[in-house]
């Protein structure tokens, strides 16, 4: 069992018969009262988002949720599709059910698939990841003003902003907490 105390970013409990994730929370202390929690809780059935707010010391279950380490394939119309190495079993999702990862995957990357109840629910990337840069406006001998950016578009669509020597073509490691570009990759 979980309690209030035990919150942080990422973990899951089981909240009215569901998976929930912690996306977010806030331990308040008021002068007056008892302490509590607030919270931004996703269902990982639903991907919706609920905030919430509960009692210090409030009771969790914990999910019957699997996790099992799977490689992305490529993505078709029916959806993502992620296969097993060790027994090649494939799964599909929808990028409803990936949510904001589908903007990290690449061919070949090792994730992490939550099971819940036999039905895969969401998917965890890893903390950075390198996507190549697709479109960017090309980069000027001599304009190298420091904290300069401009904007890029990399080979899963997503859009970031990064320095002005980048080119279309390059390696860049892409933080996938926060979407930001960390730095550009040698590629061997």
């Amino acid at each position: 069992m979980y309690d209030t105390s035990d919150f942080k970013k990422g973990l899951r409990i089981l909240f009215e018969d569901g998976p929930f994730q912690v996306v977010d929370f806030q331990h308040v202390k008021p002068g007056k009262g008892n302490q509590f929690t607030r919270t931004k809780l996703k269902n990982l059935l639903t991907g919706q988002n609920r905030e919430l707010t509960f009692k210090s010391g409030e009771k969790f279950g914990i999910p019957n949720v699997e996790n099992k380490e799977m490689t992305f394939l490529y993505k078709d119309e029916n959806g993502y599709n992620f296969m097993d190495q060790t027994n090649y079993e494939q799964i599909t999702m929808t990028a409803d059910d990936i949510g904001e990862n589908t903007n990290y995957l690449h061919d070949d990357l090792k994730v992490v698939i939550l099971i819940y109840n036999e039905r895969p629910v969401a998917v965890d990337v890893p903390k950075a990841v390198n996507l190549k840069v697709a479109q960017t406006d090309p980069g000027v001998k001599g304009d190298r003003v420091t904290g300069a950016t401009k904007a890029a578009i990399l080979e899963s669509g997503l859009k970031v902003n990064v320095p002005l020597h980048i080119n279309v073509g390059d390696l860049l490691r892409i933080d996938t907490s926060s979407g930001d570009y960390v730095e550009r990759v040698s590629q061997k």
